[in-house]
């Protein structure tokens, strides 16, 4: 390892302590495979507890796994599903939900990230019947790729607009919890209470190493969701190493505790380097930021520091910060980004 930072991914750092000791004491004897174990049983009644729902969950490793899962089992191939044109499941995951799904996914036009019921109703089009893919759900990113946050508001508003249009309301949350510490709510408030019908959970990115979870809220669409899971090939055999983790993130609130430090340290990122002029593409809310900047100092930051160029033609970066970013790491990176200014 070298002395460069890093502020290219929350995927980029390690494992929780916590986490990695809750994997070790897992790793003792024999324990039944495919979720069959006692850690799996306990951990679920942990996350439904703090759900604040008797949902149904099933754990996953991969975040782009976990979509697949989620949309595979709540639509079939003549099924259109609607997001935003930066999402994930449109613009990174490699067309895996369209290959394991079979139906179609159909960009919407955001702002910042976001989408709002009039542009998704501009999208539904009018009907022909068999001729179009059947509208059956709206997926969005909460928070959205570029690090904005849907309001509780907006996001009742979106369910309600669900319910009108008989649409399924799915949440990729792969940083959940970034979301609800930014807005001091809990993930009850952010899930079922607004109206959420599957949720894919996000640990891997707030300090675990492959935990992820699809949790259903609307217990009728899981009917089928462990054939699917294993189908997705995210039915893991040992489980308990995925439990583990999810049991250290939801003790004591350390879930909690890694969002709210990652959030912060961005906020300090973007303390120490007002005074540069540097315009960003999205308001900051969460541990991300999207600064305009020239081409010169992308390469001149890029010598010491990893971080991603995020559009290339509009020279936008993006910083991002997770629970192992210290005040040190941010003050150093904000140094060179002073002397870039």
């Amino acid at each position: 390892m070298d002395n460069r930072l890093c502020f290219s991914s929350d995927n980029a750092s390690g494992a929780h302590p916590s986490v990695l000791r809750a994997i070790e004491n897992a790793n003792h004897g024999y324990s039944a495979a495919y979720g069959g174990d006692g850690y799996t049983a306990q951990v679920l009644d942990k996350m439904r507890s703090a759900f604040d729902a008797y949902a149904e969950i099933f754990l996953t490793f991969g975040g782009t796994g976990a979509n697949v899962m989620a949309l595979g089992s709540t639509t079939r191939s003549f099924d259109a599903i609607f997001c935003a044109d930066c999402s994930h499941i449109w613009s990174d995951e490699c067309a895996a939900p369209q290959k394991f799904i079979g139906g179609k996914i159909v960009p919407v036009m955001s702002h910042h990230g976001k989408i709002s019921p009039a542009e998704i109703s501009q999208s539904l089009g009018p009907s022909r019947g068999v001729h179009h893919a059947r509208p059956r759900v709206l997926s969005i990113t909460q928070p959205t790729e570029l690090g904005t946050l849907y309001s509780l508001d907006e996001m009742k508003a979106l369910a309600e607009f669900c319910k009108e249009y008989d649409l399924i309301f799915h949440v990729d949350g792969a940083r959940l919890s970034n979301a609800a510490a930014a807005l001091d709510v809990t993930l009850a408030n952010l899930s079922h209470q607004v109206g959420v019908d599957v949720l894919s959970f996000g640990g891997t990115k707030n300090g675990a190493i492959c935990a992820e979870a699809v949790i259903y809220f609307n217990r009728e669409l899981a009917e089928h969701a462990g054939y699917i899971r294993k189908q997705t090939t995210q039915l893991a055999s040992k489980m308990r190493f995925i439990s583990a983790q999810f049991d250290a993130l939801f003790s004591h609130d350390l879930w909690l505790t890694n969002a709210t430090h990652a959030n912060e340290m961005a906020r300090l990122l973007a303390d120490e380097t007002a005074s540069c002029g540097i315009k960003l593409l999205a308001p900051r809310q969460i541990n991300a930021l999207f600064p305009i900047l020239s081409r010169a100092a992308i390469e001149a930051l890029q010598r010491d520091c990893d971080f991603y160029v995020w559009d290339e033609e509009k020279v936008v970066a993006r910083w991002m910060t997770s629970f192992n970013t210290t005040r040190e790491d941010v003050q150093r990176f904000a140094g060179l980004i002073r002397a870039t200014s």
